[in-house]
């Protein structure tokens, strides 16, 4: 049961911490103005209509009683009462109104029938309190079948410190709530920049221009984690520095050995050597190309159509086709996306005769279709293949001229921009891979 309602509070609270905060800032406030509000209105505002109501009522009973008992009175009556209390009274034989002219949600007309009902009776009484702006009209039935009509002042069935008191209630909390607003903003806005520097740096961004500010809690949280950035940019351009360094320390013995191969008159021993120190030199520019993932690239905005047109030229090749493409920008490292989709060309290309690139575009994400008609690879190995250094030797094989670096360094730029990669079966009986990445 409790955690059914436990559910049901977090699906309907707000998710972000300022509209949170807010409620837990001007809910007591708001219900307090509830409470007062109810209190004044049942103890002391229908209490005060209540009595003012009786008050009236009684001073139409005597007037009434006054006319019965002795009818000559009535001019010495109405000019009292017109001069002291400002009532209008006349006496005429009109047909007495048949519908009620009272609101029925109206407080002050359902506290002046209580009362006229008492006094009068049923069917003997008829009144008005909306036909004129400043007062009430009201009809009683007399003995002998006459009418008396009054139109008494509003005031005195209504009190008139209702809207002042609503006004003193109201106003003063829809200023405390402003101000509460502009408070939470600023409290709040060091955590928002706090969780943009975390998405930025999550997707590979280099943040240089953040710095910690708002309560002395979220400085500490974004001090820290300004200095693991920081451990992590040097770790990282340690090792690629480490990589770049020893990748370019072993050029220089190859080039030695192949040098002392061509002076070498075992060709058949020479020719197998250079194979391996071919292969050792590419398997360098794999060590290299994986490094500068790492290297330090700004972010900029880039068009995606035109970075596959750019590749696409650089190319040169009729076999990669682009279709269905639509004008896309995003935010993200234009050598890296670049870098990313030529090795998915460039593995299609080798093992398939023709490769497909499509755009889908989403509320929030742009998904890049590349597909080919290759021999695919087998199911049970998408996860494998994204590892460094793993290599296929069935069906396809990615990385006949690498060390298997190639996927490993594809979904190390797109999962850096904050994207996905996915691989499938394609429509041409080859494969398909999914890049999605947001917008």
């Amino acid at each position: 049961m409790f955690s059914g309602l436990n559910k049901f509070v977090k699906l309907i609270l707000p998710k972000r911490l300022f509209y949170r905060a807010l409620i837990i800032v001007a809910a007591p406030t708001i219900i307090l103005q509830l409470i007062i509000t109810i209190v004044f209105y049942d103890s002391i505002w229908i209490k005060a209509n209540k009595n003012i109501s009786r008050s009236l009522v009684s001073q139409l009973k005597t007037i009434t009683d006054v006319y019965n008992n002795n009818k000559d009175n009535l001019e010495f009556f109405t000019d009292s009462y017109k001069n002291n209390f400002n009532f209008e009274i006349d006496v005429n034989n009109d047909p007495f109104p048949k519908y009620s002219g009272e609101r029925k949600f109206s407080p002050m007309d359902r506290s002046l029938r209580r009362e006229l009902k008492s006094s009068f009776g049923n069917q003997n009484y008829w009144f008005n309190t909306h036909k004129f702006k400043s007062a009430v009209e009201i009809k009683l039935r007399l003995e002998d079948g006459e009418v008396m009509e009054f139109l008494v002042p509003k005031e005195m069935i209504a009190t008139s410190s209702v809207r002042l008191f609503v006004l003193w209630t109201t106003l003063p909390s829809i200023v405390l709530i402003l101000i509460a607003l502009v408070f939470l903003k600023n409290q709040t806005r060091p955590l928002v920049k706090l969780a943009k520097a975390a998405e930025r740096f999550g997707k590979g961004d280099y943040v240089n221009d953040f710095r910690p500010s708002g309560a002395s809690e979220i400085r500490k949280a974004a001090y820290e984690f300004d200095r693991m950035a920081k451990r992590i940019n040097r770790h990282l351009n340690q090792r690629s520095e480490m990589l770049s360094g020893i990748s370019h320390d072993l050029r220089t013995p190859l080039t030695r050995l192949k040098l002392q191969l061509e002076m070498m008159n075992q060709k058949d021993i020479s020719e197998k050597m250079s194979k391996d120190i071919d292969e050792m030199e590419r398997m360098l520019d794999d060590y290299l190309q994986f490094a500068k993932t790492q290297a330090q690239e700004e972010t900029s905005s880039i068009n995606l159509l035109g970075l596959l047109k750019e590749i696409k030229k650089d190319l040169n090749n009729e076999n990669l086709i682009l279709s269905d493409l639509q004008d896309i920008t995003l935010k993200g490292r234009f050598f890296a996306l670049k870098r990313c989709f030529e090795n998915l060309i460039h593995n299609g290309l080798i093992y398939g005769k023709k490769v497909y690139i499509s755009l889908k575009k989403g509320s929030n994400r742009v998904v890049i279709i590349i597909e080919d008609d290759g021999p695919g690879i087998p199911e049970e190995l998408y996860k494998n293949v994204f590892k460094p250094f793993f290599r296929l030797d069935k069906s396809r094989s990615l990385n006949k001229s690498g060390v298997g670096l190639g996927l490993a360094i594809v979904e190390d730029i797109v999962n850096s921009h904050g994207g996905s990669i996915q691989l499938g079966r394609s429509k041409y009986e080859g494969l398909q891979v999914k890049v999605s990445l947001p917008f």
